[in-house]
């Protein structure tokens, strides 16, 4: 019969000839007494593995005590291979190992390069739920695929695309659409055509600016316009874009015009929206848009470097 028991953290005292660090890091307790897990394999049956159904804390239920090893003491995070420990026993993940400057932040021995084999294996062992199935993700997946999963899961909650702060705000589409509305005082306009005008009385002070978004409601989804100004090396430049509140295969079945111009010229800009999973500085950085040099939007607005006046216009539509 194949058994398997978890591990015990001894409260044992410091190992022969390990290395006392004089910095010492705050952690949480670590866990200790945990029960034997048996499971029970019926004669000529093939082993299972274990599967954690999700729960309260890190995914899996409070009940199962397989997961408090698996919890870095540090940072509270699951460990992935490599997992640390120091002769003791006390174990953390690979970052922290690096944060607490090799010192173990509970017994204060020096950590060396010892793997816990023991506790990768067991983490090889398990299958867990996505940490997103209240959301409505409800697939499983082996311990080392999880998080590689959730990076990309289709259902984890987007990221606020107001590029004018640094906004922790997460959620699916209407909560941010709400949020955009309530907080950022976002102009929200309803249909595909737009005509927005943005002015600035110095443009010469305009390096690092970014406009008010504006969001576009038609074909019953959502588009965040963005306008900002940059320096491209150390050339001042303006850029228009659009990204689409939504996943990018979604954004890949619209497309957008960009234009601008004055005096018989035009720049005009044709693309497929970003989906808002790229970060607006991403999407800028790529030039991913409607590029204006500041000598054109200058002359674009009037030729006297007064003032920056720029009317951009343009359209959505979905392809067929």
């Amino acid at each position: 019969m194949m058994m398997l028991s978890t591990i015990r953290i001894p409260g044992s005292p410091m190992a022969p000839g390990g290395g006392v660090c004089k910095e010492v890091f705050e952690s949480r307790p670590t866990f200790a007494n945990y029960d034997i897990i048996k499971p029970k394999v019926e004669k000529n049956s093939t082993p299972v593995k274990s599967v954690i159904v999700a729960g309260e804390k890190h995914g899996m239920p409070l009940s199962n005590r397989v997961h408090e090893l698996l919890v870095c003491p540090v940072c509270s995070s699951l460990m992935y291979h490599p997992i640390h420990q120091c002769p003791n026993g006390h174990t953390l993940c690979s970052n922290c190992k690096i944060k607490v400057h090799n010192c173990c932040p509970t017994c204060r021995l020096d950590l060396g390069n010892i793997r816990c084999l023991a506790l990768e294996r067991v983490a090889a062992s398990l299958e867990l739920p996505c940490k997103y199935q209240k959301l409505g993700c409800q697939d499983i997946f082996p311990y080392y695929s999880k998080l590689k999963h959730e990076q990309n899961c289709r259902l984890r909650p987007y990221n606020c695309p107001y590029a004018g702060s640094e906004c922790s705000v997460t959620g699916d589409i209407q909560i941010l659409v709400g949020h955009l509305k309530d907080h950022h005082k976002v102009d929200m306009h309803e249909g595909c055509t737009f005509n927005h005008r943005y002015v600035k009385s110095d443009p010469h002070e305009v390096e690092n600016a970014t406009w008010m978004l504006t969001v576009f409601n038609c074909f019953g989804r959502q588009f965040c316009l963005h306008f900002e100004a940059f320096k491209l090396g150390t050339t001042p430049v303006y850029i228009a874009f659009l990204r689409f509140m939504g996943e990018d295969f979604e954004a890949k079945k619209f497309r957008y015009t960009l234009e601008v111009g004055a005096y018989g010229r035009k720049l005009i800009w044709q693309g497929v929206p970003r989906s808002i999973r790229d970060c607006h500085r991403k999407v800028r950085d790529s030039q991913d848009g409607l590029m204006i040099p500041r000598n054109l939007a200058l002359f674009f607005s009037g030729g006297d470097s007064q003032e920056l006046k720029l009317r951009i216009t343009g359209r959505i539509w979905k392809e067929k």
